[in-house]
């Protein structure tokens, strides 16, 4: 299996260096590395050439126009599976021996867990508890497991039915062919989840859950207007295309969302979405969301 590593970029020199350096400690070495540059203005370029890293530099088109060119690139070099990760992650060294191991026939991704650097036992990202048909309830408890060994309570085998693309998600070229490539019109946000449910429908998409991929947590990062925007107008859009009760599932996306701005940017800040400066933009976010309209309405 010839495997391309792409990671994407913007700004963030020290943390894409990091994530190269573990990239060339795997036991199971990438065959290649592809660095894509959405437009970069900190020294990226000069620590790519440095140290001989191939890279791509574009316009800043956001996280899934810098998925769209690495698996393009995967597809137009010939390779078998591209390894999907973000800058300021990185993986485990026997991550992409144990992924590739999975990515066997009729599997469409195999995937990394991401789990805290700080704490190796607690996933940045909590997986979801799923129905029959695959899709995160809303019934019931718990509804998310947020450790590893919650998991692994679960997913006896090793493997779990879902993924959180984009941090060590290995992928079958073979599928992309079949699925398309990433949707370039989920700015910002929704473009993985977009993603897993697309590559669903031509294999199976699972998650090893001994190949990790440490990231810093973000559970404490404030969000940006423009970051808010797309967050409620893709969710939106992505509730009604691939999950049940969807109206129901929009209310919780939004009293959820006000409940993290509350806590991570301040109740001034909620009170902007609701009824001062940014209202007009968050009930525009949330009228395109439910018109099904996708694209870059504003540029962050």
């Amino acid at each position: 299996m010839n495997v391309l590593a792409a990671i994407v970029t913007h700004n963030r020199c020290s943390l894409l260096e990091r994530c190269i350096d573990h990239l060339k400690a795997q036991t199971r070495a990438p065959d290649a590395i592809l660095v894509v540059n959405n437009a970069s203005t900190d020294g990226t370029v000069e620590m790519l050439q440095r140290r001989d890293i191939s890279f791509v530099t574009q316009e800043n088109v956001g996280s899934a126009g810098g998925w769209y060119r690495g698996i393009q690139h995967a597809l137009e070099h010939g390779f078998d599976a591209v390894w999907l990760m973000d800058d300021d992650g990185f993986s485990d060294p026997s991550a992409l021996a144990l992924l590739a191991d999975a990515l066997r026939p009729g599997v469409a991704c195999a995937s990394s867990v991401v789990v805290r650097e700080d704490e190796r036992t607690r996933f940045v990202f909590p997986f979801p508890v799923l129905d029959s048909a695959g899709i995160p309830v809303i019934w019931g408890w718990p509804r998310k497991l947020p450790l590893l060994d919650d998991l692994r309570r679960v997913a006896v085998d090793g493997t779990y039915p879902f993924a959180h693309f984009f941090n060590g998600a290995l992928i079958s070229l073979e599928a992309v062919r079949k699925a398309g490539n990433v949707n370039r019109d989920y700015y910002i946000y929704g473009d993985e989840v977009d993603y897993f449910f697309r590559l669903r429908r031509v294999g199976s998409v699972v998650s090893v859950l001994d190949a990790l991929h440490y990231h810093p947590d973000v559970s404490k990062r404030p969000y940006s207007p423009i970051k808010v925007y797309y967050y409620v107008k893709n969710s939106l859009v992505l509730n009604t295309r691939y999950f049940n009760v969807a109206w129901f599932r929009h209310g919780m996306v939004l009293a959820a969302l006000l409940g993290r701005m509350a806590s991570r940017n301040g109740l001034g800040f909620v009170a902007s979405l609701l009824i001062g400066r940014h209202a007009y933009a968050f009930y525009s976010a949330i009228v395109r969301g439910l018109q099904g309209k996708v694209g870059k309405d504003f540029r962050a």
